[in-house]
């Protein structure tokens, strides 16, 4: 390769961190004051513990997610979290999750019809105020950009680089001893830049719908080691506190967890 031929990497801007800062502080304090702010923090502290001492499962994306036996789930009567887009999933099957959750700005926005007419518990980001109307059963969760794990999640969850991260915070929050993944492949087909915004190609291979990013739409490439550095803090608050996250996804990549059969773990 020559020099006319190496290519050129393009430098991202250059942040001045006070005004990031600034930035963050202010939105957090127009946060803090809305009325659903208070609305949606009086239903998480309700939610505290509700659940304590039992099993749930995380309903996450990727292809494998389409071999869980769905029945299974619905027969165990085990409470679940769906993510995102989950509702694709509802031509296929009967099975409904017990609430779904959904952070990132672009899938709430692609996603708002759905949102606005489902009567399943939905868990969304407070930017999902401009998008999806207040009612009972929608709760808005605020995302902080510090590295943590909300043990309650009342005043604000840590994004984590992956909705998973969210729902795991979400299962602690309200008290489940045991968490099971499944459809977690942690691995992605479309490659680039991490967090870096792209426009999405006809169909979708990286998720269980070929129509989930799919037909010219804006979604975030994903972030690997992120995600796999956020399920390690998760790791190892559960351990902490004599709960655990077991992976029952069939195949996939990720490895911070304990494998069990989603069979077994019911």
């Amino acid at each position: 390769m020559n020099q006319d031929q190496i290519p050129i990497l393009q430098q991202p801007p250059t942040i001045n961190p006070y005004m990031k800062a600034a930035s963050l502080i202010r939105h957090r304090i127009f946060w803090d004051l809305q009325l659903e702010s208070w609305r949606s923090r009086a239903k998480l502290k309700a939610m505290k513990d509700k659940h304590k001492g039992k099993k749930a499962v995380i309903l996450c994306n990727g292809p494998s997610l389409l071999k869980v036996d769905f029945d299974l789930l619905m027969k165990s009567g085990v409470y679940t979290f769906g993510l995102n887009k989950i509702n694709l999933l509802f031509e296929k099957s009967p099975f409904r999750p017990s609430c779904i959750a959904a952070v990132n700005h672009l899938v709430i926005e692609q996603n708002q019809d759905f949102y606005n007419q489902t009567e399943i518990p939905l868990f969304l980001e407070g930017y999902g105020t401009k998008f999806v109307k207040s009612r009972p059963h929608v709760t808005f969760v605020k995302e902080t950009y510090l590295p943590a794990f909300a043990r309650d999640c009342s005043v604000s969850v840590y994004g984590g680089f992956t909705v998973t991260y969210v729902a795991m915070q979400l299962a602690y929050h309200f008290g489940f001893e045991q968490v099971g993944l499944v459809g977690c492949d942690h691995n992605f087909a479309t490659k680039g830049h991490a967090n870096q915004a792209v426009v999405s190609g006809e169909t979708d291979p990286n998720h269980f719908d070929p129509r989930y990013f799919a037909g010219g739409v804006k979604w975030h490439l994903p972030d690997l080691f992120q995600s796999e550095v956020s399920y390690q803090m998760a790791k190892d608050v559960y351990d902490a506190s004599g709960r655990k996250i077991y992976n029952c996804t069939e195949g996939g990549k990720l490895e911070v967890y304990e494998r069990l059969a989603l069979n077994d773990f019911l």
